[in-house]
């Protein structure tokens, strides 16, 4: 008989899974509480769907389990495979979605830009697959079958009568973006069978420089200046990041050069050290920014800032380093130039807090990756279990590094699925 498998969640990861597990022979049911599913899917890159990175680097996730098992869950399925299984046509076994790369940021979009063709292909490749969709369905409980009738699981849903399945995969996502499904459902199952979890924080977030009093942030009238910049957290370790785009905001800042620092910040302040972000504004270093300041001519210091950034957080900087904007390059005095090399390639960012799980691309922590098995990512405390996708402790940074993560995730946790053994408590 075919082995029964419950999938809950019909995202990015849940759909993979219930597609691959139902193309090894299983019979799959998903089960999502939204009407379509796929709603992360159809809101992510301003509803154009980032699907893919251009290229994989593994360090560049984070994770508090071993990054060895992070990276062979991530080879399980190599990003060459995720696009050849995005493009090739539906009768070959793929999705029939063409992608295409941006250049200038190296991601892989679809060529349709429209994040709704990701979703409806994987909805329709599972419909072909045999996956009975179960919509507008919310899980109400997840428990061991009774010992007597045997090993495996009773699905409890809002709609209809309990699923006994043989296997599970817990697809259901971490906090982030609640306005599509996301409540911590599944973190909340996982601890309940036996897991620990790694804390959870909202990661990739908008960062926050409200002062406490209530006042304006301390660079509101920037509000809506843009440009790319290399920003850090003071005191972290690693190579520089490359220049990425920053957005200043009313509240404070954001663009995927504060999202992809913004967990190192956040977890500093969480273990009592607040560190502030360090800010090489174009992406400049103190030595370029030196002879900048430093060429022959008469032309002046503004000028030269200008020639790199926005004219408003040039003339904000200029203040900052307390340097007349008259100044002639030619007269700039050794301690102007020192004081405005360093706002130039070193500036000091004040923050306070972030945007929460409203406005965080993912979720930090989970499920640690030791605590499921690296080949099929079945649980270790409930065996029949299985985990992928946000649930687990592991994001990385803006340009498609989390959709990758889920499809690989995902894959491997609904073939695992597929081929559990009738040994679940």
């Amino acid at each position: 008989m075919k082995p029964t498998v419950v999938v809950i969640g019909g995202g990015a990861a849940g759909f993979v899974a219930a597609l691959f597990a139902a193309r090894e022979g299983a019979r799959v049911v998903l089960v999502e509480k939204t009407r379509h599913g796929g709603k992360k899917i159809v809101v992510s890159g301003g509803g154009r769907c980032n699907v893919l990175p251009g290229e994989v680097d593994a360090g560049r996730f984070v994770t508090a389990s071993s990054p060895r098992v992070l990276a062979r869950i991530l080879n399980s399925w190599p990003l060459a495979e995720q696009r050849a299984f995005f493009e090739r046509p539906p009768e070959a076994g793929g999705l029939g979605v063409p992608l295409a790369l941006e250049a200038e940021t190296g991601k892989l979009f679809p060529a349709s830009n429209r994040a709704t063709d990701v979703r409806d292909a994987l909805s329709a490749a599972c419909r072909t697959a045999g996956v009975e969709m179960r919509f507008e369905t919310a899980v109400t409980r997840l428990a061991p079958a009774d010992p007597a009738d045997g090993p495996g699981w009773l699905v409890g849903t809002d709609v209809g009568a309990d699923v006994r399945a043989d296997a599970v995969v817990l697809a259901t996502g971490g906090l982030s973006v609640p306005n599509t499904g996301s409540d911590g459902f599944g973190l909340r199952v996982a601890e309940r069978l036996g897991h620990t979890l790694v804390p959870t924080y909202p990661a990739l977030a908008p960062l926050t420089a409200t002062p406490a009093d209530g006042g304006p942030a301390p660079h509101a009238g920037l509000s809506g200046v843009s440009l790319a910049a290399r920003v850090r957290v003071s005191g972290a370790k690693g190579p520089a990041p490359a220049p990425r785009g920053f957005l200043f905001t009313h509240r404070g800042y954001s663009g995927p050069s504060v999202l992809d620092v913004s967990h190192a910040a956040t977890l500093a302040r969480e273990a009592g050290r607040p560190q502030p972000l360090l800010v090489q504004w174009a992406g400049l270093d103190a030595d370029a920014w030196d002879a900048a300041l430093r060429a022959p001519g008469a032309g002046s210091v503004a000028t030269t800032v200008r020639a790199h950034l926005p004219a408003r957080l040039a003339e904000a900087l200029l203040v900052h380093a307390d340097v007349p904007p008259d100044r002639t390059r030619a007269d700039l005095r050794r301690d102007e130039r020192r004081r405005l090399v360093e706002a130039l390639a070193a500036f000091s960012l004040p923050w306070t807090g972030d945007e929460g799980y409203k406005k965080a691309e993912v979720t930090g922590g989970g499920v640690p990756l030791g605590e499921v098995d690296v080949g099929t990512l079945e649980s270790r405390r409930a065996p029949g279990l299985y985990l992928c996708g946000e649930v687990l402790d592991a994001f990385g940074p803006i340009g498609g590094y989390n959709f990758l993560w889920a499809w690989a995730s995902g894959r491997l946790a609904g073939i695992g699925a597929a081929h559990a053994k009738s040994d679940a408590p």
